[in-house]
């Protein structure tokens, strides 16, 4: 019995504490009590100053690669992305082993692969789906994939879809926040929502820098403000548009935090209420809302969990890291510095994952 109360107090002691001479009193009394054979391994890892076990088990559900088609294609366009023309599968997986990231889910980032011609576009896609099922096969359990689609070509995508999910077997489908000027709720993307609807997809979605806004402040980089932009307004579209009621099964999940979205609510709120806005909702904002997945992509400092927490069930929160532009130690440490606690940072950083990609546990 005296183990136990005195195991709460230096569990309450850790949780509390911030500082890292009261870390390392409760680290010193758990190894004093034998805590690892009182305290589940998942729970270990998670109070530990570094998180980083000899096994890893994070899961990342934000993670970039570039085939190389992919790096020819952004190069000559010279978009600035110099981290995804010099990434090589040995960085990805180096970078994973000094994380304890036991599996990344691979996709392609922004702009994508549509640059004006279909054709091109639907075979820069295949080989990035290709390329990107290589690596799955090459190093097995490591990576997982989020297929790329090339819209706004809808029948090449709907193809696509069926080639990456049926053959290549990929966890879900990446598709951008918007493409030249149109979001996912627009009725140009109906079909192919439809088909992953059937299909009960999980959809990834990475923001792109707006046409409408890229030289606003020419001053500032487009990506510190574009982005977490750009994701609010195809959340934005998404809800009410309709399609997130419309098309049930799909599981959505957004990059970074869900951009802006969470400190938008009471606007959202607002616009809910219009009588033919409520009318796409029959379920209330607020369900739809929560329906969602956000990552922790750029969004692993403690200031805006709060609201996100306030918002989102823990259950639909991903650790995610935007890798090669972030690090997922980085992305880590940040979490262990949000002050959630051992069972909320265990279940954004693995499980739950496995509740959207219940294959990786056989990993």
């Amino acid at each position: 019995m005296k183990n136990k109360i005195d195991l709460q107090t230096l569990r309450n002691e850790f949780q509390f504490a911030s500082t890292s001479v009261a870390r390392r009193r409760f680290l010193t009394g758990l190894a004093a009590l034998g805590a690892s054979t009182l305290l589940p391994e998942h729970l270990l890892r998670a109070q530990m100053p570094d998180a980083a076990a000899s096994k890893p088990f994070r899961i990342d559900a934000h993670h970039h690669f570039s085939a190389p088609g992919f790096i020819a294609a952004i190069s000559a366009r010279k978009t600035n992305q110099r981290p995804l023309e010099l990434w090589t599968p040995s960085k990805s997986i180096e970078d994973m082993d000094k994380s304890g990231v036991a599996t990344s889910m691979i996709s392609t980032s922004e702009p994508s692969v549509w640059f004006g011609d279909n054709e091109a576009a639907r075979k820069l896609a295949r080989e990035c789906n290709d390329y990107g099922a290589r690596l799955m096969s090459d190093h097995p359990g490591r990576f997982g994939m989020y297929s790329t689609i090339p819209l706004p070509d809808v029948d090449g995508s709907l193809r696509e879809i069926e080639y990456s999910q049926d053959t290549l077997k990929a966890d879900g489908v990446c598709m951008m926040t918007s493409y030249q000027g149109k979001y996912p709720g627009d009725p140009l993307f109906a079909s192919v929502m439809s088909e992953l609807n059937r299909r009960k997809a999980v959809v990834f979605f990475h923001p792109v820098k707006a046409e409408c806004c890229k030289d606003l402040q020419p001053e500032l980089a487009p990506g510190l403000i574009e982005l977490g932009t750009d994701t609010t307004r195809a959340i934005a579209s998404l809800l009410f548009d309709g399609t997130a009621s419309r098309y049930p099964d799909i599981r959505f999940i957004f990059s970074h935090g869900g951009g802006t979205m969470p400190y938008l609510m009471t606007r959202f709120a607002a616009l809910a209420t219009r009588p033919d806005i409520a009318q796409r909702l029959p379920n209330g904002l607020l369900y739809e809302v929560q329906k969602l997945y956000f990552d922790t992509a750029n969004f692993f400092n403690p200031y805006p969990w709060p609201s996100l927490l306030k918002l989102m069930p823990v259950s639909h929160i991903l650790f995610g890291t935007d890798f090669p532009f972030s690090s997922a130690s980085e992305v880590a440490k940040g979490l262990r510095e949000a002050a959630l606690s051992a069972s909320d940072l265990q279940a954004i950083e693995r499980e739950n994952a496995l509740a959207l990609f219940p294959r990786l546990k056989k990993s």
